[in-house]
């Protein structure tokens, strides 16, 4: 990675949360966090964004549209992580996760899951082809027009944090 974030001795605000965070929870600051931590404004600017789309969909639903834009973009970097956090929130056991990743439409998911994660992946893989008919799917699948939107926020930012992982060339975790 070409990109050099601060070291850990000289870090202080939000970054050295980001890093106390990693610390914490792996014993190491991880890759993406280094990177991030380059500009620790626009992550608290993205942590802040991502709660608030959690605050509306709840954690399953945006998880859900989170791995559906991940499987699409094929970030592994971002596939490994949220797996864990699907797991360690028990929004999937470890065998529907792994069916899910293969193919979602046959994981066992309900009918409202398979949408978030078919409009996820939509979005992210061609956004352009996108009409009413694709917000009116989830619509139809139980969710209000600020869940559509939020579902939409949701893959859209696991699309750049992605995406910006995969253009600096971030490894994957430690």
């Amino acid at each position: 990675m070409i990109i050099v974030g601060p070291k850990p001795e000289d870090v202080t605000g939000h970054s050295a949360e980001m890093y106390r965070a990693d610390l914490d929870r792996t014993g190491a600051v991880q890759p993406y966090t280094e990177a991030m931590a380059v500009n620790p404004e626009a992550h608290a600017a993205y942590e802040a964004l991502v709660q608030a789309i959690i605050s509306s969909i709840g954690l399953r639903v945006y998880e859900l549209a989170t791995l559906g834009a991940a499987r699409a973009i094929g970030s592994p970097h971002c596939l490994r992580a949220h797996s864990q956090k699907i797991l360690d929130a028990r929004i999937m056991d470890e065998a529907q996760l792994d069916a899910a990743l293969r193919d979602y439409r046959a994981a066992g998911l309900s009918e409202s899951d398979v949408s978030v994660i078919e409009f996820a992946e939509q979005l992210s893989t061609a956004p352009g082809s996108m009409t009413d008919a694709d917000s009116e799917r989830l619509r139809d699948a139980g969710f209000t027009d600020r869940q559509i939107v939020d579902i939409a926020l949701a893959a859209g930012v696991r699309n750049h944090f992605s995406r910006t992982l995969l253009a600096l060339a971030v490894p994957i975790d430690i």
